[in-house]
Order: structure tokens, then sequence, then C-alpha cells
């Protein structure tokens, strides 16, 4: 390796400082450091990178911060084989396994090759206005359609252009096996093993209580129509990027052609942090 990238939460001082003693760490070890231009400039010496250059040229990526700072990285690198590894300084931390002293024995791992990577799955997610492609995104965990208000959405959903059925409730979840541990699962939706290539379908407080989350094979593509008139209604992507949506907008989702690889810790699986973040066994 030649060029490591760091995605650093920029709003945790703990994380800069981190960034500062890897970054020093791995220029001990003759390979490059580089940062956005913020992150870089409070360093003082850490080179300064564009997202074109974080997303094309770095051999890997080590992520200081939460799940939010992982969700980033992932759409950064644009389903590119960058091995990411994530080092949890947020809060439940289900994508950033890595404790942030087990960061330089993971760094030194991956410089060896030592290390096991896992892919994950994303989803492409498109937004079809007047039988035209107004929008295109791809996502890590999941897309969200739901009101601004306290109203019922209306939802025409199609799997493989066969009708399934027509929601009724607060909002839609489309979510990935990776993204069954988010918003998903507030939702009453199942936990999904992350290395499972399927789309989970999860209304949220639906009208009709018989309507359930739903497993779907990843080779399908979703069409979700939206019904609801008069109503300001918003297309969420990872909980990051927010669309409003119109009346007859048609959201297609299928899986992407698209990968992101994690570097897996050799400290625990992923049994040990379904346990340690929702508190099995106590």
């Amino acid at each position: 390796m030649k060029k490591i990238g760091f995605i650093v939460k920029k709003a945790n001082p703990d994380a800069i400082e981190l960034c500062m003693k890897l970054a020093r760490y791995v220029m001990d070890k003759g390979i490059e450091p580089y940062a956005d231009a913020d992150v870089a400039a409070k360093t003082g010496f850490v080179k300064p990178a564009d997202r074109d250059t974080l997303s094309n040229e770095m051999d890997a990526l080590v992520v200081l911060g939460g799940d939010g700072t992982m969700l980033y990285a992932s759409r950064l690198v644009g389903g590119k084989r960058i091995p990411i590894l994530g080092v949890n300084m947020g809060g439940l931390g289900f994508l950033t396994a890595v404790k942030v002293e087990e960061a330089q024995e993971n760094i030194d791992k991956m410089l060896e090759g030592k290390v096991e990577v896992e892919e994950r799955m994303m989803l492409n997610v498109k937004i079809i206005r007047d039988k035209r492609k107004f929008a295109e995104y791809r996502v890590l965990n999941d897309a969200v359609i739901k009101g601004r208000k306290t109203r019922l959405v209306r939802m025409e959903t199609r799997v493989d252009q066969k009708y399934m059925t027509t929601y009724r409730a607060d909002g839609l979840i489309i979510s990935t096996p990776t993204g069954s541990t988010a918003y998903a699962l507030s939702a009453g939706g199942p936990i999904l093993h992350p290395t499972l290539h399927s789309i989970l379908v999860v209304p949220i407080s639906p009208f009709n209580l018989s309507k359930r989350p739903i497993v779907l094979p990843e080779s399908v593509e979703i069409e979700v129509k939206i019904l609801t008139d008069n109503m300001e209604i918003e297309l969420t992507l990872d909980g990051q990027v927010d669309m409003p949506i119109n009346t007859g907008d048609v959201v297609v989702i299928k899986r992407a052609e698209e990968s992101v690889w994690f570097v897996k810790s050799d400290e625990k699986n992923y049994f040990d942090v379904l346990r340690e973040r929702l508190l099995w066994g106590r």
C-alpha cells in the first residue's frame, strides 16, 4: 500500500486526534496519509484530497467515527473494491466494529495483507418522474419513503412488475441486510446477516396490521408509486440525503451492481457485535 485515506467525523475532536496519531504511524511506514481539506488543515501534515482523489486513488480507507461516517465513506468509494476499516468513535457502531485501542493493530494487519474483507451489497435507487429518470443514487443501508406530516402515505408496490400490495402507512423502508439493524429494526423488521444477498421491505406503522415486513431475493426490482395527493413526501437515503418526491413519482429499487468491502475485526464476530450493541443476555 502507498496511500491511505482517512474519513473523519469532523465534529469529534477525539477523531481528529486519533487521525493525527494514525496518520503519523502510517507515515513512519512510508505510506502517504490523505484526508479532506478541513481535516488535513486541522492536522497540519496530512495531505488534502478531494472526493475524487479519496474515491479513486487510495489503496484503503480508515474511517474514524460512527455508522453515519461509514455510510458516507461507502457511498464515496462508489463501488470500487477499496477495503474500508471502520473505527468506532460514535454510538451503537454496527458498521464500525473496531475499537479505538485496536485501530493501530488492525492497520498493521491490513498493511501486511492479513485481514479478511467482507462484501456488503448496496441498493440502486431511481426516481422516475413523468416516465423519465429524475435522479439516481446508491445506498448501503436503506431508502425510506415517508410523509413530513402525520398522515398516511399510499404506496402502490410492485415486484418485478407484478402487483404486490398498496401500503397505507407512515412510510416504507427498503433495506439491505446491512441496514436491517438500522431504521428497519426500529420499525419491527427482522435482523438479517449482513453478508446475505436479499432486500427487506418494512412498512412503518401500517394502517392494516397484516402488512408485515417481507424479505425478497436480491434479483428483484421493486417499484413504489406514490398515490397520496396534496402531501409533502420525502425519500431519505441512508438517513443522510433527503429528496422531495411528488404524487405519481415511482421509486425503483434494485440491487446495485457495486458492493462495498469492509475489513473484518479479528477481535469479534457479527454475533459479538449484536450482543454488545443490543444488550443481549443482560
